[in-house]
């Protein structure tokens, strides 16, 4: 018997006034599945990223996360869900200026309980996995860009979630630090059992995980165990 799929789309189409940004994606992400949604600027890989996780609505199509249609829930419901069981890691990480490291990794957790201490714990440990724990008392701006996205990761990852989408994680990084972003990534989300969705363009990142999908002029096709890779036929995606 198969197991249910975590992340069920299918048929997605997003338009942005004339523009269509998504036209017949659909992709399936099994449950701890490290999956990297690949193509060129513009593609719509971005796009089907936020519709996931349901961040933005389609016009047509649906997304399902473990049985739940995604958009059957009001905003509210859906930011519930994402608080919960849903990590986010940006390009350019987005953690809260104002706040310490150790304050950023420990802010899901007091968004959902509100247990300062129990969280301000469980965030010193993420420090310690991402060996950043004597840079937790300081403030984004005063550390390097690797460090800061580090504790994105750390964040994205605290509350172990079923799944973390992480959108270009290393674009702002150099190689080095690419490598120590991924390695912490990959290892994190294997030892809890999360699944990860990594939007990137660049192969040595898609690496990292099981499964490569291609997006091309809006449609989602797997790259995975194909010789050679997607080919773009009249808009449609196959493989050979």
């Amino acid at each position: 018997m198969t197991a249910r799929p975590l992340l069920h789309a299918t048929g997605l189409k997003v338009n942005y006034g004339a523009t269509t940004a998504l036209r017949s994606a659909s992709i399936d992400v099994a449950p701890g599945e490290l999956v990297a949604v690949m193509g060129a600027s513009g593609s719509g890989k971005s796009t089907l990223l936020h519709c996931l996780a349901g961040l933005v609505r389609p016009n047509t199509g649906g997304v399902e996360f473990d049985g739940t249609d995604l958009f059957t829930l009001d905003d509210a419901g859906r930011s519930e869900l994402r608080l919960r069981r849903m990590g986010m890691v940006f390009q350019f990480g987005e953690l809260v200026p104002e706040l310490s490291l150790v304050e950023n990794i420990a802010l899901p957790l007091w968004l959902l309980d509100g247990e300062r201490k129990a969280a301000q714990d469980r965030a010193c440990d993420m420090l310690e996995q991402f060996d950043i724990a004597d840079q937790g008392h300081k403030r984004p701006g005063e550390v390097s860009g690797g460090q800061m996205q580090r504790a994105a990761v750390a964040r994205a990852l605290v509350h172990r979630p079923s799944v973390v989408f992480a959108d270009e994680p290393t674009g702002a990084l150099d190689t080095a630090n690419a490598q120590i972003v991924m390695e912490s990534l990959v290892g994190q989300a294997r030892q809890q059992g999360a699944a990860v969705v990594l939007v990137t363009h660049e192969s040595r990142l898609a690496s990292y995980c099981d499964r490569d999908v291609v997006v091309r002029n809006g449609v989602a096709g797997s790259a995975f165990d194909t010789d050679p890779a997607v080919i773009d036929v009249d808009g449609e995606v196959t493989t050979q």
